[in-house]
């Protein structure tokens, strides 16, 4: 008469147990209970009636008995010989069946069995016992009080456009709990300067408390920089060639991350991550960014028309998007996705530059523009706002933004990109 029913530990602290474990639910303290205290919900009990017991060994010995008299008044076609041993057989077999039903006619017998399996608890699975000893105390969303009514928070195609406030990191990060992410960046000429500084400020806001691998792509790893890293964290350098024009080592990304996806990436992280290296951190990026396909929404164009996007607008390039289409501009120095998907994007907008430059084209804004085309086409799963990547010397620090959390480095750029 034991219900599956596993209590809860009481604590006051925000988790109870030493490992969450991915869509972990708040379990109860105890059984709901129902009219006169028994609970309410459907248990299943293990009833054991004595009497059924009691019948079933009568009857044992009784069936013994008569198939014994039977077998001694057929000598004829057993034997002589042959009747005792059977009788002998049948009555070992009665005894047999009746010792292992008699316990149960003992007055208490049936109780105190139900009281030791009561003790011991019913046979769970081990990680559905982890899972409902599992506690998480977080606020309770209210339907018509949502949390941000001054910002568009969902795309026309139900995909979440993350701010700050729309989501609960706790729980994002139980969820994720056992996720490597893969971060790209390109540190090519001169542009090894900004590593340093990127490396540094993303040990201290980039998936903290998560595996992170950071993929360097420099033509100098000598000058790569040694910077402390938290446990489960690494930096690999890639070694690549370098080109005469900036314009051409932006369009080579896509070729490149296209490359080592398929080499590596894809053995050794679930999500990548792209950004560009003349950036810093200036607060939280974790898990919430993490998506099967995500593009971010450029700094200089979240407020405008999709008329004063800059899209490629020659209709013989493969970026091409005419006026009146698009959704939103997204920027080419972060986007991401599961190592697929990212593998998919890089893999697609390379092409299309090389169908490009067959045709001697080179789009406006190289592989942004690309970019763009794409995420038209195949709409992101989560779009991230502006605080995800914004230029605070050029933009200011504009109320709609709560957090900055990814923002430009000033820089001398012709003399950088020159180099």
């Amino acid at each position: 008469m034991c219900p599956l029913w596993v209590p809860a530990p009481q604590h006051s602290s925000k988790y109870t147990c030493s490992e969450l474990l991915p869509g972990t639910a708040l379990c109860p303290a105890a059984p709901p209970q129902g009219p006169g205290g028994q609970g309410s919900g459907f248990h299943v009990h293990l009833l054991r009636p004595r009497t059924w017991h009691c019948l079933f060994t009568l009857s044992s010995v009784a069936l013994c008995w008569g198939l014994g008299h039977c077998a001694i008044s057929c000598r004829g076609f057993w034997g002589k010989s042959a009747s005792p041993w059977l009788c002998g057989f049948l009555l070992f077999a009665a005894c047999l069946g009746f010792y292992s039903n008699i316990f149960n006619l003992i007055p208490g017998w049936g109780q105190r069995r139900e009281s030791e399996s009561q003790e011991a608890g019913p046979v769970v699975p081990q990680r559905m016992l982890e899972t409902r000893q599992c506690r998480m105390l977080y606020p309770n969303v209210q339907l018509l009080n949502p949390m941000r009514a001054d910002v568009l928070v969902l795309t026309p195609w139900f995909a979440p456009i993350v701010w700050e406030g729309v989501f609960d990191s706790a729980i994002l990060d139980a969820q994720f709990r056992n996720t490597t992410i893969g971060l790209t960046v390109f540190a090519i000429k001169k542009y090894v300067v900004f590593l340093e500084l990127f490396l540094q400020t993303a040990e201290k806001h980039f998936m903290v408390g998560h595996r992170v691998i950071y993929y360097v792509f420099t033509d100098r790893p000598a000058d790569v920089p040694r910077v402390p890293l938290a446990e489960g964290r690494q930096v690999v350098v890639l070694e690549v060639r370098n080109y005469a024009r900036w314009q051409e080592v932006s369009m080579h990304r896509m070729e490149m991350i296209s490359n080592f996806s398929q080499q590596r990436f894809l053995h050794e992280v679930d999500y990548l991550v792209c950004m560009d290296v003349d950036m810093k951190f200036c607060d939280h990026m974790g898990v919430e960014i993490l998506s099967p396909l995500f593009g971010t929404l450029h700094p200089g164009f979240y407020g405008a028309a999709r008329e004063a996007f800059t899209y490629e607008r020659r209709l013989q390039s493969q970026a091409y998007i005419p006026r009146d289409e698009g959704d939103f501009y997204y920027a080419g120095g972060f986007f991401g996705g599961s190592v697929v998907k990212v593998l998919q994007l890089t893999t697609a907008c390379h092409q299309a530059m090389v169908v490009d430059q067959a045709n001697r084209l080179e789009a406006m804004w190289h592989d942004e523009s690309h970019l763009n085309r794409y995420l038209l086409d195949h709409k992101p799963t989560k779009v991230l706002s502006p605080e995800y990547l914004w230029d605070r010397q050029k933009l200011g620090w504009p109320p709609v933004m709560k957090k900055l959390r990814f923002v430009a480095v000033p820089k001398g750029r012709l003399d950088i990109r020159g180099s």
